[in-house]
Order: structure tokens, then C-alpha cells, then sequence
């Protein structure tokens, strides 16, 4: 099966769609022991053990991977901007309520740029930069490695007027930091545009070379997963209130 014959078929991928699944679950598992912690049945630092901290990282590297993925598919399927900006204006809608519905459990650490505010501003870069080529593999590397330096050089040779500047709230978005903000969840553009970036080459490289990577059929056992890959926004947004009403109400049945 060549490229030309993947635009055509479905848009859907079930390989693909399996391994956003797995993101999913994997964090709802990361999540629900949050929950637990917070909800006083555990003890856990999740802001500083590296049992926790790596497994944030690694769960936040595969869906931004995955969502470069999906572009280079949808790029290569010939979605129009007018789809792209549908598609967007859900995920810009979710992260708008994610502000505000964490600002009501946290707020001295609400979520003013998580996950799916990095995504929404990634994705319009990545869609701008689809058709870079081999470009994206050397940008995503410098994406990646400039918030190193950054950090680096504000500490060691910039003013520190310019430091209090990139560690402001207009500008930390950036990831051009010299300490993490006070908030929930963290996804500032850089490095994690990087990852993005990645998703999208491997994506472009994958299409040009073995499109039959697509098409492979799911063991049975795995193709829940795709399912779940399908519907990953709503779920996102489902699954914490859920999880967090769930041990509400274990714990009120408790006392």
C-alpha cells in the first residue's frame, strides 16, 4: 500500500490511535494516584520524587509525539485549514475550562498553560511547518536543547532584570525559564515544541517511506486502545471529574 492509496482510505489509523490510547491510560493511572494522594489515602511527593516526575515527562513527551503524528496524517490526507481550525478551537475551548475548573480546586496553582494550552499553540506551529521536511528533525533538537541555554545564560550572564522578564507570567509560556511557575500542570512551548516537531518528521517520514506502517491490523486485545485513541480529548476531560468524584464519594460512604 503506497501513500497515495493511505490519503484515501479512512483517516483513522488504528496503530496510531492504539498508541494515544495507551498515553491515556497511562496517565489516568498517574492521575487517579494524584488523586489518591490528594484525597489523603497515599503519601507521595508528586512534585519533586523522580518516581513521579519522569513518569509526567514521559506521559507529556508521547501525547505531544503522537499529536505531531496525527498532523503529519492529516496534512498528508489533504485536511483542509478550515478542519484544523475546528479541530482547534475544541482543544483552545478545553484548556480554556481546565483553567478555570482547576482554578476552583487550586487556585494558588491553577493551570494557566498545561498540556492542552501548549498543544493548542504547538499545533498551529506544527500545521504551519508541516512541510519542512528534514528541517524538523534538527528544529526539534533545538527546541529541546535552547531552554537548557537559556536557563544557562539568564543565570550566569544575562541582567537580572531579563531573567524576572522570561520568568514573568506574560512570558514563562515560553519555556525560557530560570525556575518552574507555581502551578498544577506545566507545558510551556519550549522544549516541548520539540517532541511535537519530532511526531510530525517521524510522521512525514513514516508516510514517505513505509505507509504500510499505518494499516497495521490490531491484535484483538489491543484494539480497545484504538478506541480510546479516538476519542482522547473527551476523555481527557471527562476522566478527572470522574476519577476525583469517585473517591469523593468513597470517602463520604467511608465516614
Amino acid at each position: 500500500m503506497n501513500a497515495r492509496r493511505l490519503q484515501s482510505v479512512a483517516s483513522r489509523f488504528d496503530s496510531v490511535d492504539a498508541l494515544r490510547g495507551a498515553a491515556m491510560l497511562w496517565m489516568t493511572a498517574y492521575h487517579f494516584s494524584f488523586d489518591l494522594n490528594w484525597f489523603g489515602y497515599i503519601r507521595q511527593d508528586f512534585y519533586r520524587d523522580p518516581v513521579w516526575t519522569w513518569q509526567r515527562s514521559l506521559i507529556v513527551s508521547l501525547f505531544l509525539f503522537c499529536a505531531g503524528l496525527g498532523q503529519a496524517i492529516a496534512v498528508a490526507q489533504g485536511q483542509s485549514w478550515q478542519r484544523f481550525w475546528q479541530r482547534w478551537s475544541q482543544v483552545a475551548i478545553c484548556a480554556l475550562l481546565v483553567s478555570a475548573s482547576s482554578y476552583l480546586m487550586f487556585p494558588n496553582s491553577f493551570i494557566f498553560f498545561g498540556i492542552l494550552h501548549g498543544v493548542a499553540v504547538m499545533l498551529i506551529l506544527a500545521r504551519a511547518s508541516a512541510t519542512w521536511g528534514a528541517w524538523l528533525w534538527l528544529l526539534g533538537g533545538l527546541a529541546m536543547l535552547l531552554p537548557v541555554l537559556a536557563s544557562a545564560l539568564l543565570q550566569s550572564w544575562a541582567s537580572p532584570e531579563l531573567a524576572v522578564f522570561f520568568n514573568s507570567w506574560q512570558c514563562n509560556w515560553l519555556g525560557l525559564i530560570t525556575h518552574k511557575p507555581i502551578t498544577e500542570d506545566y507545558v510551556p512551548l519550549l522544549p516541548w515544541l520539540g517532541l511535537m516537531w519530532w511526531g510530525l518528521a517521524s510522521g512525514n517520514w513514516l508516510f514517505g517511506r513505509h505507509p504500510q506502517c499505518f494499516s497495521w491490523k490490531l491484535p484483538v486485545l489491543l484494539r480497545p486502545l484504538a478506541v480510546l485513541g479516538r476519542f482522547s480529548l473527551s476523555y481527557y476531560m471527562l476522566h478527572q471529574p470522574v476519577l476525583i468524584g469517585s473517591l469523593w464519594l468513597l470517602g463520604w460512604s467511608l465516614q
